[in-house]
């Protein structure tokens, strides 16, 4: 009876590595950091006694003496921002954040730039492909690193593998460097658009909060004015500038956010457009030398 030939073990697939550009993967522990802070900077700094004058105002804090507070009136824009409410400290949350996450997305794309010019590095690679020297084409994705290179790398790779192949078709090599730049692609993308949705989120969330802060002042402005009787214009006039701090701390939020958010996009796209480009390549160079 003939020996059963054993099973040769399956391998494993191939796992592909992770991207290579590093950020802040949890964006909530950034709102939070950035809440702590908001709040303190709103109680010991705007909200300091410095900042008012009132009469029996004694220099202690409004949460210990909130009768003495409500007779205080601001000196400073300090002291009018702190007059703005509670809806203060969350507009300087949304603020900070957008602040913190466009720091984080610079130091993010710049790693995944790479330690050289994006269009130089192009080019060389395009001029080793034109004399078919894989080694030295990977020899400069070493050197640039970053995301264009990864994907440049990975390519190079595969395009290694499948000039050794003798069994698939021209065709199935070609559409087998074609993924193989496709998924590459695929796994940068999302590190290199990481934290983008939470700021253009922010674009519109901060108008609209500092809008609700505006309105909530303006209520409570006319319904000191309907309690005291007769009209004070002085009065209105203060309670309106303080309702306002509220627009303007939602309007500096949402410029800031869009401004970052498109920067950035571009600045995305222009990468995008570098790993499309000399992928082209690569598959091109392949199907004119096999």
């Amino acid at each position: 009876m003939e020996a059963q030939k054993p099973n040769p073990a399956k391998q494993p697939a191939a796992v592909k590595p992770g991207s290579n550009v590093r950020g802040i993967k949890n964006a909530f522990l950034v709102i939070l950091a950035c809440f702590v802070v908001a709040v303190c900077l709103f109680l010991f700094v705007f909200g300091h006694p410095s900042h008012f004058d009132a009469e029996g105002y004694n220099g202690v804090s409004m949460w210990f003496a909130p009768e003495e507070f409500e007779k205080a009136h601001p000196l400073d824009l300090i002291g009018t921002i702190f007059k703005g409410g509670v809806i203060v400290p969350i507009l300087q949350t949304l603020f900070l954040t957008v602040i913190v996450l466009s720091v984080e997305r610079a130091i993010a794309l710049k790693s995944a730039k790479g330690t050289g010019s994006i269009a130089k590095f192009v080019s060389e690679v395009k001029k080793c492909l034109a004399k078919n020297d894989i080694q030295a084409a990977q020899a400069l994705c070493k050197k640039q690193k970053g995301s264009v290179a990864a994907v440049v790398s990975a390519a190079l790779n595969r395009y290694e593998e499948m000039d050794k192949n003798t069994v698939l078709t021209k065709e199935q090599k070609i559409a087998t460097l074609q993924k193989e730049v496709e998924e590459a692609t695929a796994i940068e993308m999302p590190s290199l658009q990481q934290n983008l949705p939470i700021v253009a989120t922010l674009t519109t969330l901060g108008t609209l909060v500092g809008l609700l802060g505006t309105v909530i002042g303006m209520i409570k402005s006319f319904q000191a004015l309907s309690a005291s009787g007769a009209p004070d214009s002085s009065e209105l006039s203060t309670g309106i500038s303080e309702a306002l701090v509220n627009t303007a701390f939602g309007i500096a939020t949402g410029a800031f956010a869009v401004i970052s958010y498109n920067f950035y996009t571009n600045k995305i796209d222009n990468l995008t457009y570098a790993i499309d480009e000399i992928g082209f390549s690569i598959v091109q160079s392949f199907a004119a030398t096999h």
